[in-house]
This record gives C-alpha cells, structure tokens and sequence, in this order.
C-alpha cells in the first residue's frame, strides 16, 4: 500500500468522494457518495473529523490502528497522514467527514484556541465513541453547519458556520471527559504503569544516558499519543503530566540527597539533570531549600530523634 493520496484542499477531498463543494474552506463531506475503493494511504492538509457508520475498513496512524469501529469519531490535524486498511479488499466508505482548512479560521475566537482541542493529536486507538444520543448531536451539528454552506456564501456564512464547529468540538471535550470515566476498562492500569514505568526508568542508568523522561516518551512506551496521555492523566489525577513526572522525581531526588555517600552533583547526574545548577533550582523551586540545605536539614532532624 505505497499510494499516497494528497489532499491540499477541502475541493480535492471533495471531488474524491464525488461531494460538491459549497464553500472553498469547509465541507461536510457523505462518504457514502464515494465510489468503492482499496486501501490508501491519505495525506490531509485540513483539520479533519470522521464519523464512521459502519465496518468498512481499519483506520491506522503510523503504526497503530485506531481504536475505530461503529459510531465513533477520529479527529487529524493538518499535516497528518493516515492509511485505510481493508485487507486488500474494496470498500464502500460510509458515515460523514467534516473537513475545515485553518484559512478559515483566521481573525476568529476559535482560531485563537484550537490548541485547546487535544484530541487534533491523538493517535492510535484513541477515537471517541459515541452513545447513540451523542451521535445525533454531532449529526444535528454537521446538519446546522451543512445548511450553512448550502444558503450560498454572505457577510453571516464564516461567523455561523465557525460558530457551529466550534460548539461541535466543546461537545467533543465533553464527550471525552465522559469517556475518560466509562471506558475505565480501556484506561484501568495506566496510571500503575506510568509509576512503574518512572520508578523503573530511574532504578537503571537511563537518565545518564537519554536524560530527563518527557511526556512523549512516556506516552510512546505505554502506546498513547502525548495529547490523550496527558488529558488522561489530567482528568485522573488534577496534575498535568509533566507535573505527575517532576513529582516523582522530587520524590527520588530527596530519597538520594538522603544518601550522604553521594555528592549533590552525583546525585543531579544519576537523575538525568546535565548541570548541577539546573538541579540546585528545580530542587529549590520545589522544596523551598537547596539540595545541600536540605540534606544538613535531614541529617540534623534525624540526629536529634
């Protein structure tokens, strides 16, 4: 499956799926129009949002495939390549895409905080299932913004059909915060393996040799992009997990400090930090003393009990 389909615009798109296009920038695209077809791989240079109607096809992210199946949406941002695998087999595609260029969403609210919706950089097997209630919520909001294109092009048309996908995606955050809580099965241990993924990274000499541990790569070893890693561990614990990640460390660095047999510059090296210095003030940020003042601190507590 070598075949890249690029799709520049929201008219390319449309013309693929045998769709007219009302409006340069924005579509609601019926799948069901398209002619059958096989497997491809599809560049998309437009925010897009999928909602499959049925089995027609897996839907993959690099090389994952996203957790896809009936009354579920996939969100992929600009710049973003996914593959249809139908196992060699031609396919109908069903369900509906909405598709929006970032042109236009320019000079606009929503504009100014896309990068509120995380969900644009999920991956693989992060997709949104819908009750069948939500499901023609999205279709009431597809229809709305549809009905927009179809009055033709006025002063009111971007300021609408802008307003319409904004209201779409604030029901997706909330669609999403329900499905941090319901799908607890698909999320259940997450939070054990990150911790064990943590202490396990700092028991070997990682650190010394990769560094820090960021979000991106704790969310590549426990197979979750960074965006869903992180609203999941947000929506569980209240912290980010950059926050979660610096804790733990906080937490190992006063258990070594501890350790009178290692200097605080063995100590910033072990942990992953490249400079003593950057140690002393992350140390000192969080702890309200230096790692030198809280180790005598320590020792003097522990000399007098």
């Amino acid at each position: 499956m070598d075949n890249l389909h690029r799709f520049e615009t929201i008219n390319d798109y449309n013309t693929f799926n045998n769709n007219e296009t009302l409006h340069p920038l924005v579509s609601v695209v019926d799948l069901s129009k398209a002619s059958p077809r096989q497997a491809s791989n599809m560049y998309f240079g437009f925010y897009t949002v999928f909602l499959k109607e049925v089995k027609c096809g897996d839907l993959r992210y690099g090389r994952h495939t996203y957790d896809y199946q009936e009354g579920t949406l996939v969100f992929i941002g600009p710049g973003q390549v996914v593959s249809v695998d139908s196992n060699g087999k031609t396919y109908q595609p069903k369900g509906f895409a909405l598709v929006f260029h970032p042109d236009l969403l320019y000079g606009t609210a929503l504009g100014g905080h896309m990068q509120d919706y995380t969900f644009f950089g999920y991956q693989s097997n992060e997709a949104l299932h819908l009750s069948e209630r939500e499901k023609r919520l999205v279709l009431e909001c597809f229809s709305k913004i549809e009905y927009e294109l179809e009055q033709g092009v006025d002063k009111h048309s971007k300021r609408l059909i802008v307003s319409n996908i904004e209201l779409f995606l604030n029901y997706c955050i909330r669609f999403y915060d329900r499905q941090f809580i319901t799908r607890d099965n698909v999320h259940q241990g997450t939070l054990e393996s990150f911790e064990d993924l943590l202490n396990g990274y700092f028991r070997t000499d990682k650190p010394q040799t990769i560094g820090l541990p960021s979000v991106a790569w704790c969310a590549d070893q426990l197979n979750l992009s960074a965006n869903y890693f992180g609203d999941l561990v947000k929506k569980e614990t209240g912290r980010s997990a950059q926050e979660y990640i610096q804790s733990r460390l906080m937490e190992i660095a006063k258990e070594r400090i501890f350790d009178r047999s290692k200097t605080i510059n063995e100590v910033a090296f072990e942990l992953g930090f490249k400079y003593p210095q950057h140690f002393s003030r992350f140390f000192k940020e969080r702890a309200g003393q230096s790692p030198n003042e809280y180790r005598r601190t320590v020792a003097s507590e522990f000399h007098d009990n």
